[in-house]
């Protein structure tokens, strides 16, 4: 059975996070490792405005994780992520492994509260520009 690493990133409940960061991240994480998944590195990404709502939610919380497993196992990973109420969107993506090592220290020595405050820094900008209106003929 070969291990691959693979890149998940986990869109949760911004108001459940809001309760309880640890219980979410456990939660993500218990999923991985009821798959024999071996999770390598995990971290908050960041909290955003979503662009559109997804079932209802205007706000996110992104979950970084890196995690081990054998291919095999990603189907029944992402079925217990579309029943979860926690997680609203995932997104898994198979590692290079010659990429594996340098994404794993990168997400594991980034601080998430610079990213935080420079995306904020986008979104306020882009919420104070004036807004075109539509010419009507």
């Amino acid at each position: 059975m070969a291990l691959n690493t693979y890149e998940g990133m986990f869109l949760l409940d911004s108001t459940k996070v809001a309760v309880s960061w640890d219980d979410s991240v456990k939660h993500v994480h218990d999923i991985l490792t009821k798959h024999q998944s071996e999770i390598v590195a995990s971290r908050q990404w960041d909290e955003r405005r979503l662009a559109y709502s997804v079932d209802g939610h205007k706000k996110g919380t992104y979950l970084l994780t890196y995690f081990k497993t054998d291919g095999t196992q990603l189907k029944e990973i992402v079925s217990d992520c579309h029943l979860s109420e926690v997680i609203l969107r995932e997104l898994i993506l198979k590692v290079h492994p010659k990429l594996a090592d340098h994404l794993v220290n990168q997400a594991m020595t980034s601080t998430p509260s610079l990213e935080a405050e420079e995306g904020r820094g986008r979104d306020e900008e882009m919420d104070d520009r004036p807004r075109r209106r539509r010419r009507e003929d």
